[in-house]
């Protein structure tokens, strides 16, 4: 018997971005339906719902009033935390694609640690006109034996250390979630945090989104950065200070952040970030862009396939799951 699929979302052109015409076919041309329309619609027989980023966030009740039947929600983006909990509540089992939306933000990352280890940020800054002074970009060790900081080793991160095992460079991560056995499988060192922001030349923020990681990050750690640091965040802009990382990049000038992710997001008008010279902002785009979306909606016609050939899927999200992860 055919399962009945929709897709959910309220953007046809972005369902057709995400899901390629022959992943579409491949699901058998599920009908796009409107969040704003559920009311309006006999949905009881639906069993699957493919969605991506617009995914409506629905409560218990209207989960089981309008979807008595559904089995499983695949999403083609990132972090479910907005809506994932009452599906799951529900028995609806959920399947997010944050592991193909990991990979360019490791690619992403790594070229950034690659550039910052050479000084390169730095150096942009004093290669111009009548500034030219090589030798002011020295004291940057480049991409041998550097030490490299991950904050954080999840999918992202640990995507990130196995990148950059084809640099000689050693690695060191906080991740209290790290088990001896996967520190040694990535080829990184564990290492307290005080001892990660003192020693590295550049350090990548790659924690979870949840409560007890908000403002982690704070000018206590901030104040060890080397002189000459570059500090990468790909991950979410209230895990830091933000006015604690502003102090300490004044107090060092020859400090760099990267951000690809500010609180709010934007930055406020007249936020220090947009003025200070060891600022670089960019406006949340590490993720999967352009072609790379393609890639979150193959993931998830691949789970789906998964199951009904009877083979393990990789991407099922749990409630526990949600705990530590973005």
């Amino acid at each position: 018997m055919r399962l009945k699929a929709i897709f959910l979302n309220n953007d046809p052109a972005l369902i057709h971005r995400v899901f390629a015409e022959d992943m579409r076919e491949k699901l058998g041309g599920p009908e796009i339906i409107s969040p704003q329309t559920l009311r309006k619609r006999d949905l009881r027989d639906v069993e699957i719902i493919f969605s991506t980023w617009g995914m409506p966030a629905l409560g218990e009740d209207e989960i089981r009033g309008h979807f008595p039947a559904l089995r499983e929600v695949y999403y083609a983006a990132g972090s479910v935390q907005d809506f994932a909990r009452p599906f799951l509540r529900c028995g609806v089992r959920v399947f997010s694609a944050w592991g193909a939306n990991a990979v360019p933000v490791a690619e992403f990352t790594v070229a950034q640690i690659v550039l910052a280890n050479k000084g390169y940020f730095q150096s942009t800054r004093i290669s111009r006109p009548g500034e030219w002074n090589k030798t002011a970009a020295g004291g940057f060790p480049g991409n041998f034996d550097a030490a490299v900081g991950l904050v954080g080793c999840g999918m992202i991160g640990g995507m990130v250390a196995r990148m950059l095992r084809e640099y000689r460079l050693e690695a060191l991560v906080h991740d209290p979630y790290l088990s001896d056995e996967r520190a040694d499988e990535l080829g990184v060192v564990k290492c307290p945090l005080e001892e990660l922001f003192a020693r590295c030349q550049t350090i990548s923020n790659h924690l979870p989104n949840n409560e007890r990681t908000k403002g982690m990050l704070d000018y206590s750690l901030f104040k060890l950065m080397k002189r000459n640091v570059t500090f990468i965040n790909t991950g979410r802009g209230a895990q830091l200070v933000e006015a604690d990382l502003i102090r300490a990049l004044r107090e060092e000038p020859g400090r760099i952040a990267l951000l690809d992710v500010t609180h709010p997001e934007p930055p406020e008008r007249g936020s220090a970030l947009y003025t200070l010279p060891g600022v670089i902002l960019t406006p949340h785009i590490a993720g999967s862009m352009g072609n790379e979306v393609a890639r979150m909606g193959e993931y998830m016609v691949g789970e789906f396939m998964a199951l009904r050939e009877g083979r393990a899927p990789q991407y099922e999200i749990s409630e526990e799951m949600l705990e530590v992860m973005a």
